[in-house]
């Protein structure tokens, strides 16, 4: 059976307009008779405005004027001209210019340095390219590898930011989901000292003690005041 668009509103319609039976409607429609009941007594679907199913193609007049003949014929429903229209568009595979063809191995190469959780399948999708394409860049067996380095694909106008960061979401909160199921957590990033990270050289410990040294030499010497150098 064909599918009803709007089928709430094509039964707000049929109750309004024709002497169907609460079955007849429901059968047409999809829904419960207990639910075509309810929008007759204004309990279901108050807001809804009522869509003519004969006007957008879904029923023709002779199926209608033969079910309202019949209480026991079920009326068979008429593909919509609006069907194509609404059905979702299917995006085909992403064209990419010559130009910057000889770009994408560079965006591989930042996908799987920088995001390896993002899976093969929507890198290709991302980029325009195939699996065995990103397969050689992974394993050094492109071409070309010698010349591959990783440059963001926003910044080679392969992608939009947004489209990247969308898929870059999604493959995060997917590991996340798949880590928490198998019990990993992961640590999070620790402070690491000052002489680590190159910014504040360790004192050997001759200069501390040398430094320790001076400073009780200091104590011990008497204060001399300006006036009294004058003086002697």
């Amino acid at each position: 059976m064909t599918d009803i668009l709007m089928p709430k509103a094509t039964a707000v319609w049929l109750v309004d307009n024709t002497s169907l039976t609460f079955e007849q409607i429901a059968d047409f429609c999809g829904l419960h008779p207990l639910e075509v009941k309810g929008i007759a007594d204004g309990e279901v679907a108050r807001d809804i405005r009522g869509a003519d199913p004969i006007a957008n193609g879904q029923l023709s007049r002779e199926e209608l004027d033969r079910a309202e003949k019949d209480s026991k014929y079920r009326m068979k429903a008429q593909k919509s001209r609006h069907a194509e229209l609404l059905k979702p568009v299917k995006k085909g595979p992403r064209y990419t210019p010559v130009s910057r063809r000889q770009d994408r191995p560079d965006a591989i190469a930042w996908f799987l340095r920088n995001h390896p959780e993002v899976p093969d399948s929507q890198i290709a999708r991302i980029l325009g390219t195939t699996k065995a394409t990103i397969d050689s860049v992974r394993n050094r067996t492109h071409w070309n590898s010698a010349n591959i380095k990783p440059v963001d694909p926003v910044t080679l106008g392969l992608v939009a930011q947004l489209e990247l960061d969308e898929v870059v979401r999604k493959a995060a909160e997917k590991k996340a989901r798949e880590d928490a199921r198998r019990g990993v957590t992961a640590e999070g990033p620790t402070l690491a000292p000052a002489s680590e990270t190159g910014l504040l050289e360790a004192e050997p410990a001759e200069a501390l003690e040398a430094e320790a040294l001076e400073a009780e030499t200091m104590e011990d010497e008497p204060l001399v005041y300006e006036d009294e150098a004058d003086d002697e």
